[in-house]
């Protein structure tokens, strides 16, 4: 008994509880802290012991969620503090993986991910640090501590009640947060793992994750992150401070030691080194730094950070990640493997055309124009990738605006891949006709360009692209015809026309100019099906491809992504394809790796294009 402090271990079934095994009840009438991942970095605990000593908080108040070792350098020298400063520990998955020496970290990382592959660096340096003691105090540790405080019981736990390595973030649904709380039959859920701190309250009911001290919340800081609770009157009040420590020594360990430098950068710049792991809103604000915070829980539904209220309504088609409007599991896709990269290299085009997709005009520079330097970085990363990508891909607006398009294409090329390039083949393309025709002597079989020719007369494609686009058009279109350049043509279907009807036009066409495309062959006339946000598609669900006979790896984001930078952003990103280049919900992380999680079939493109309208941009499928 230490003052206000009950502690009892209690065992109890699985059932009542989560519990696989005993758990600890703590009960206290005066502030607590809560941290979690510690994760090997002995500087930020130390920092952590510190700053609890001096605002008078006693080990026996102080919680930690777990993962008390991990990316960092010293894990038997943190687990030794840990022990020695007397605190109450939740089990991690790395306590577990550890204690029991399993042959990972149990993380619950996909195989595969860059997570995936840079953990068992670390793990394998930990494993072979700590101690057969340390690994006894590790199988001894609870899987859950109740916290009662200010007339509210709370279930501490690492991942989620009944798993101890799922990730909950802010952006996870309220409905699984809630479908948690109800398992553990408390009133409130603090979990670890996730490493980003928020605060999340519905009706009376609360999911708070304290955040981690030994890897920064990928907030573009170096802080960590934990929190204090405070009994009131009202409630109780969740205060979720920032920890400044001597991060620069932690990164030098880290490097010295030789585990992977995306820890030692990750620790120094405040950015993860992958972020397979993340949701679309957690992806959104990566770098975005977070301000200390406080909520009063005491009944009202509540939310810290602002970004934590959940991305999409509900009551809407497409407005929950996870689940239909009828109520049944959305559809996702996984990257089977990464044939196309794709490059928007700015929304800037010398058109404004009738339902462009991406709203490209002269004035639209809500894409900038990539660099050269960019586009090398990630052409770097996709020859490195087993398989590497077929095919790198060139749109927009017009890719020809962009003053570095010829080097990104040379670069493409030289580095062994086939190139595709979107064009309007109008005056910006023709600015460029004699490097153009190098680069096709150069390279022999690797580059093709596609022409957007809306429809087989004059008047329909006017009709979408302006007056006096058709002549120039069909002036570029020939010169690419003459050079032996491996050519094809996109065309629209807005006019509703049977599709014989449309290739029979086109095929009139090009034998009228002499230019040898096959109009009934669909990668060489692409007819892409037209997509407005008034109609009324259906949401596709997992049952859907047995339905409609379709397979999900037919669907583009299975086989494709794209390189995209938004105006004011500090570098590239990428997204899940080429149609939903604004969404942030389909923004998928800073490099390719990042990017190789499933998505979600979240928006009306997804059907109206890829799965209903069987589509893709790519000039292999």
């Amino acid at each position: 008994m230490h003052g206000d402090v009950r502690l009892e271990e209690t065992a109890r079934t699985a059932a009542m509880r989560a519990g696989k095994g005993a758990f600890s009840l703590l009960a206290a009438a005066s502030p607590v802290l809560v941290f979690g991942g510690c994760y090997s970095n002995l500087e930020a605990t130390q920092a952590l012991r510190a700053k609890a000593a001096r605002l008078g908080i006693r080990p026996e108040h102080t919680i930690c969620t777990g993962d008390v070792v991990a990316y960092c350098a010293d894990a038997r020298e943190t687990v030794a503090l840990i022990r020695d400063w007397g605190i109450h520990v939740v089990k991690g998955n790395c306590e577990e993986s550890l204690g029991s020496q399993k042959d990972d970290c149990g993380c619950g990382f996909a195989d595969g991910t860059a997570c995936d592959q840079l953990s068992a660096a670390w793990y394998a340096h930990a494993n072979a640090e700590i101690t057969d003691e340390q690994r006894e105090w590790m199988r001894t540790l609870p899987r859950r501590i109740d916290l009662l405080l200010g007339g509210r019981r709370v279930a501490v736990v690492h991942g989620s009640v009944d798993s101890i390595n799922r990730f909950v973030f802010a952006s996870t649904p309220w409905s699984e947060k809630e479908r948690q709380i109800a398992l553990a039959a408390c009133d409130g859920v603090i979990g670890g793992h996730c490493g980003i701190p928020f605060t999340h309250a519905v009706e009376g009911k609360l999911w708070h994750n304290a955040g981690a001290i030994g890897i920064p919340a990928n907030d573009g800081t170096p802080r960590g992150w934990y929190s204090l609770l405070i009994p009131t009157d009202g409630g109780i009040q969740i205060r979720t401070e920032a920890l400044d420590y001597d991060a620069p020594s932690a990164a030098a360990k880290v490097r010295r030691r030789g585990l992977p430098e995306g820890y030692a950068a990750a620790l120094e710049t405040g950015l993860w080194p992958s972020c397979d792991v993340l949701p679309a809103a957690e992806l959104r604000v990566r770098g975005r730094a977070i301000p200390a915070g406080a909520t009063i829980w005491n009944g009202a539904s509540a939310s810290w950070p602002a970004m934590v209220v959940e991305a999409h309504p509900a009551g809407v088609k497409f407005g929950d990640p996870e689940i239909t409007l009828s109520r049944e599991r959305r559809a996702s896709v996984q990257l089977k493997t990464l044939e196309t990269l794709w490059f928007n290299t700015g929304t800037l085009c010398n058109l404004a055309c009738e339902n462009c997709y991406i709203e490209s005009t002269p004035k639209n520079d809500r894409l900038v124009y990539l660099t050269r330097a960019e586009v090398r970085r990630f052409l770097a990363e996709a020859a490195g990738r087993d398989p590497r990508p077929v095919e790198i891909g060139f749109t927009g607006g017009e890719p020809f605006m962009n003053p570095d398009i010829l080097g990104m294409i040379e670069d493409s090329l030289a580095g062994g891949f086939t190139v595709l390039v979107l064009t309007n083949a109008m005056r910006p393309m023709q600015r460029h006709l004699k490097p153009l025709r190098d680069l096709n002597r150069r390279f022999p079989g690797q580059l093709a360009l596609r022409v957007s020719l809306d429809h087989y007369d004059q008047e329909g494609h006017e009709q979408l692209r302006g007056s006096f686009t058709w002549e120039k058009t069909i002036e570029g279109l020939l010169w690419l015809a003459g050079n032996g350049f491996d050519l094809s043509v996109a065309g629209r279907t807005v006019w509703r026309e049977p599709e014989a009807a449309t290739r029979a036009g086109y095929r009139a066409l090009f034998t009228e100019l002499g230019v040898a495309i096959d109009a009934e062959d669909p990668l060489r006339l692409v007819l892409f099906p037209e997509m407005t946000a008034n109609d009324d598609v259906p949401e596709i669900t997992e049952q859907c491809w047995g339905t409609l006979g379709k397979s999900p790896e037919a669907v583009m984001c299975a086989n494709s992504r794209m390189v995209v930078k938004r105006k004011g952003a500090d570098q590239p990103c990428v997204v899940s394809c080429t149609l939903l280049p604004y969404d942030s919900a389909f923004e998928l992380g800073a490099t390719l790796a990042d990017a190789a999680r499933p998505v979600k079939l979240n928006h009306r493109y997804c059907a109206q294009f890829c799965v209903l309208g069987g589509a893709s941009c790519s000039a292999h499928r």
